[in-house]
């Protein structure tokens, strides 16, 4: 086992670990700052297994901050740095760390002498509204410390690795952690952009990047001369997750990229179970997530609670390889877990016949309208098919005679009617299942982690 802790040192002093706009920080530069940190945060009380909470934009100091964090034994809790300040004060309140650190804090430079500590309990300690808005914060049961053979999702040793989303969000934070116990170098940017992140790939040499299928749409988008102009021959690995990607968006990057470019990674901030799936093999199983990998299991259960056969729509409940409650606890929140330990985190879909996932949304977004069964991410997929469309979101608005009706929020430079969208729904999806109305936004509707929060959309 090698400890997160030791990180900042076990690499040459001079090999660059960060790269962030025009910083560029060295795994020495990693060391020195990350102790004057953990010197600081010493100093303020904080001890092994302590949560600490920050709320840092992306760059180097965050994950000065996030090693500093190790280096003393506590377990780093990061926040998005635009929470307002009425929702980061809820968050604190469930979470209680020992302290919280903003962008005005900076470390003890003159203290970076810290006595050897032990390694913490857990790894990170991730928050999530989901669906509800209702905060909470997920513990990671892992120590931080990995075995010296441990791999993840194809991220390499001693590469290059691109993270161009918010590194609060669980999926970033934890592929540029590893990335950076690995030994590879970590490339951030202030916020996505799809021609910037190519330019980053050609400058940096980039091998291997996590994605939101936002971002993958959004560099699709480009047009084809634009993308044509970056060297891109390094970049043999791109993988996506936290959202449902299109299948039409997949195939258009696998006829661009090919097949073995492009991988998918499925699964929550709870660690119950990790699907993976590559393009080859979904062109086998187009639309599929992939398959449960490290001895996790996956069923599908009806609302009365029985598992139900292959084929068949259900909610998706999952047993990791260690058994019930093995890789997270909650802070403010309940398990949703059945008899056996079987746990949910929301979401339905079917399994086909050899143990492939299929998602269909949310169990909290499904809107029914008329008796209609209708899944906001067919909705969506369609509707990203329009050339005006950047992004989407769709909800459910109560009506007065249908139960609920389907609203579709729209990111576009341009003025976009329900008339105008008719070509892309008609050829796409049943018509009881087009949208009754559309707003449109000149602003992102999904943030750089692919996120949208649902239920404050579902006004009355």
């Amino acid at each position: 086992m090698r400890a997160l802790a030791d990180v900042p040192v076990h690499f040459p002093a001079d090999r660059v670990a960060i790269a962030h706009g025009d910083a560029r920080w060295t795994y020495g530069d990693l060391d020195r700052r990350s102790a004057a940190w953990a010197a600081t945060l010493v100093a303020g009380g904080v001890r092994p297994d302590d949560l600490v909470a920050f709320a840092l934009p992306n760059g180097p100091e965050f994950f000065a901050l996030t090693f500093g964090i190790y280096r003393v034994g506590a377990t780093p809790a990061p926040l998005s740095p635009k929470l307002p300040a009425i929702e980061r004060a809820a968050i604190l309140q469930v979470m209680k760390p020992r302290i919280f650190v903003d962008h005005d804090s900076r470390p003890d430079v003159t203290c970076t002498h810290i006595d050897q500590t032990r390694t913490a309990a857990s790894w990170k300690a991730c928050t999530s509204g989901g669906s509800t808005g209702t905060p909470k914060v997920i513990v990671d049961a892992r120590p931080a410390a990995f075995a010296d053979d441990m791999a993840f999702i194809g991220i390499p040793a001693d590469g290059v690795v691109l993270v161009p989303g918010p590194l609060y969000h669980n999926a970033s934070f934890s592929a540029a952690v590893f990335a950076l116990w690995r030994g590879s170098r970590v490339v951030t940017m202030d916020r996505f952009d799809a021609e910037g992140a190519l330019a980053l790939i050609d400058r940096e040499r980039v091998d291997w990047s996590i994605t939101v299928p936002t971002m993958l749409s959004r560099i699709l988008a480009l047009p084809a001369d634009v993308r044509a102009q970056y060297d891109l021959s390094s970049w043999t690995m791109v993988v996506h997750t936290a959202a449902p990607m299109p299948e039409w968006v997949k195939r258009r990057w696998i006829d661009w990229r090919g097949p073995d470019h492009i991988w998918e990674v499925y699964g929550a901030t709870e660690g119950l179970v990790r699907c993976w799936i590559g393009g080859r093999d979904w062109l086998d199983r187009p639309g599929s997530v992939g398959r449960p990998i490290g001895g996790a299991r996956l069923q599908i259960v009806a609302e009365d609670g029985r598992s139900v056969p292959a084929g068949t729509i259900g909610e998706v409940f999952a047993m990791p390889p260690g058994g019930p409650g093995s890789t997270y606890r909650y802070i403010g929140a309940e398990r949703r877990a059945d008899p056996e330990g079987w746990e949910s985190v929301g979401d339905c879909g079917w399994l086909d016949a050899d143990g492939y996932l299929y998602l269909t949304d949310r169990r909290n977004d499904l809107i029914i309208s008329g008796g209609i069964n209708i899944w906001p991410a067919e909705v969506e997929a369609a509707l990203l098919r329009h050339p005006d469309v950047r992004s989407c979101a769709v909800v459910g608005k109560p009506h007065a005679d249908l139960g609920q009706s389907v609203h579709a929020i729209l990111e576009s430079d341009v003025a976009i009617t329900l008339d105008r969208l008719e070509g892309v729904l008609d050829a796409h999806l049943l018509r009881a299942k087009w949208p009754r109305s559309i707003e449109v936004r000149a602003t992102q509707v999904r943030d750089d982690a692919g996120k949208f929060r649902k239920s404050s959309e579902k006004a009355t």
